[in-house]
């Protein structure tokens, strides 16, 4: 069984810009996960939505998760637009 798991598994390493991308999406994700307690402060939890959005972005487009790169580009565009009504 375990020789059968082995097989499906592809061992590879991560390329620079893969490894790169990476680090960046642990950042944002950082960003995105502080935003809501910073919201009541002022513009600063938008601002940090907006930049946790941006830094998301490389590496969920070069994993290719396309759905995912649609909500970082709605989280940066709508905070945006509350930013600038605001």
């Amino acid at each position: 069984m375990k020789k059968f798991l082995k097989s499906l598994v592809k061992n590879r390493k991560l390329s620079a810009k893969e490894r790169l991308a990476n680090r960046l999406g642990y950042f944002g994700t950082a960003f995105i996960m502080i935003s809501p307690y910073l919201l009541p402060y002022g513009e600063i939890g938008a601002v940090t939505y907006i930049i946790g959005g941006v830094v998301c972005t490389p590496q969920v487009w070069l994993a290719k998760q396309w759905n995912l790169v649609a909500v970082n580009i709605n989280v940066i565009v709508g905070y945006l637009i509350y930013l600038y009504s605001g």
